[in-house]
């Protein structure tokens, strides 16, 4: 379910230090109840995540992403030059001493994401190419039943009037199609994984640019 920016913006999360200069795109209730000190185990699980372009039940969502991945191959949007360290300074660069010294978190298993830091209630990670400079936040949130559950916030700084202008084409399509398919498929397999924590339930990708 998508959620007003508020949900985000109203919280003390550390990410705000680090990105004045991005805009919010969107935010997520994630469908993962869990209890307080469930986000490690949601952030693993998530960078676990297969390429959204094969893991996807979605017919839909595979296809656009197989789209993305293939139209990034002909403009060069993802090539070695265009991303952090490259393009863009990485937002670590940016850290306050004491995020210096907390854990990255988990590495992902097969996305392009760098992750940034994993503290008690949020965890974030970028990405950068020839489009945008993103960062895929997951704060750990009371659910308002005693519980707790992710929430998912999607921050960009588009690169110029391309970078804009393909944020503004692909809008539609991940709020309507894309988002609301792979938020379903994420409430799926966590169930499943709650249901049976050694059945290997891999985490479909729901935040990349």
């Amino acid at each position: 379910m998508r959620l007003p920016n508020a949900a985000h913006t109203s919280r003390p999360w550390r990410i705000h230090e680090l990105t004045g200069d991005f805009r919010l795109e969107d935010v997520w209730a994630l469908p993962t109840p869990g209890g307080p000190d469930d986000l490690p185990r949601l952030a693993e699980w998530l960078a676990s995540s297969d390429d959204p372009s094969r893991a996807s039940a979605s017919r839909a969502v595979r296809a656009l992403w197989t789209i993305r991945w293939e139209a990034g191959k002909l403009f060069g949007w993802d090539g070695p030059d265009a991303g952090l360290g490259s393009r863009v300074p990485t937002l670590r660069d940016r850290f306050p001493a004491d995020l210096r010294a907390a854990p990255s978190g988990p590495h992902f298993r097969a996305l392009p994401f760098s992750p940034l830091y994993l503290l008690h209630d949020e965890w974030a990670a970028e990405i950068a190419n020839r489009t945008v400079h993103g960062v895929m936040h997951v704060g750990w949130v009371p659910d308002g039943t005693g519980g707790y559950r992710g929430q998912m916030a999607v921050l960009v700084k588009p690169n110029g009037l391309p970078g804009t202008g393909y944020m503004a084409v692909i809008r539609p399509f991940r709020h309507l199609i894309v988002y609301p398919l792979l938020t379903r498929e994420t409430g799926r397999a966590w169930r499943a994984l709650n249901a049976n924590p050694d059945n290997g339930a891999r985490a479909p990708q729901i935040a990349d640019s």
